[in-house]
């Protein structure tokens, strides 16, 4: 039986650098099943048995930066918050050409859609289970970081990748932690 866990792992390996490398190649819209299988040198049927279909395989090519995030959760244990934006910026940089391929695509909101659920479990474990905080619901909270870090990242990929991820993930930590009220004029705060 390991045998065939192995092969099936190799497989889903093989699949995936086939749709990453084609997608950077020629744009997620143009990439079919034919060229996938080919590329992976697996036949129809094979890819069948592991995906319902492209947008499946783009999906589950997201367990992996789901195991990087809850590695870095594990490797920054205490008290410091948000302890996975900083590898979620790290995985981003590694993958900018592919982000970029795919921007404008139905495979961008497939991917930006994934990305959001997997920030929204990691952020729902940081959070305080108290079900409001000064009048702000946990879940509101809860879309707040993520929608943060999600444009955040959408904006430094596209306008400014020369940033390093350590940088960005600074002012994410800044805009999460401590919003924006400190750097608006005096007049425009709100009185607490």
């Amino acid at each position: 039986m390991q045998k065939i866990d192995r092969r099936a792992a190799r497989t889903r390996t093989a699949l995936h650098k086939a749709l990453l490398s084609l997608v950077e190649r020629k744009g997620y819209e143009e990439v079919s099943i034919r060229e996938l299988i080919e590329e992976a040198d697996v036949g129809r049927s094979t890819f069948y048995a592991h995906y319902a279909g492209k947008e499946d395989l783009l999906r589950s090519g997201f367990d992996n930066l789901r195991r990087e995030l809850a590695e870095a959760m594990k490797e920054e244990q205490g008290a410091v918050p948000f302890r996975f934006s900083r590898t979620m910026f790290e995985h981003a940089a590694r993958h900018v050409g592919i982000y970029h391929a795919m921007t404008g695509s139905p495979g961008n909101v497939i991917a930006i859609g994934e990305i959001g659920r997997i920030l929204t479990e990691f952020v729902r474990r940081e959070l305080s289970e108290t079900e409001d905080d000064g009048g702000v619901p946990r879940e509101v909270r809860i879309q707040f970081v993520v929608g943060t870090l999600v444009n955040l990242l959408t904006w430094w990929l596209e306008r400014r990748p020369d940033l390093p991820p350590a940088e960005v993930d600074a002012m994410f930590r800044r805009l999460a932690l401590h919003g924006t009220g400190d750097i608006l004029p005096t007049g425009m705060r709100e009185n607490r």
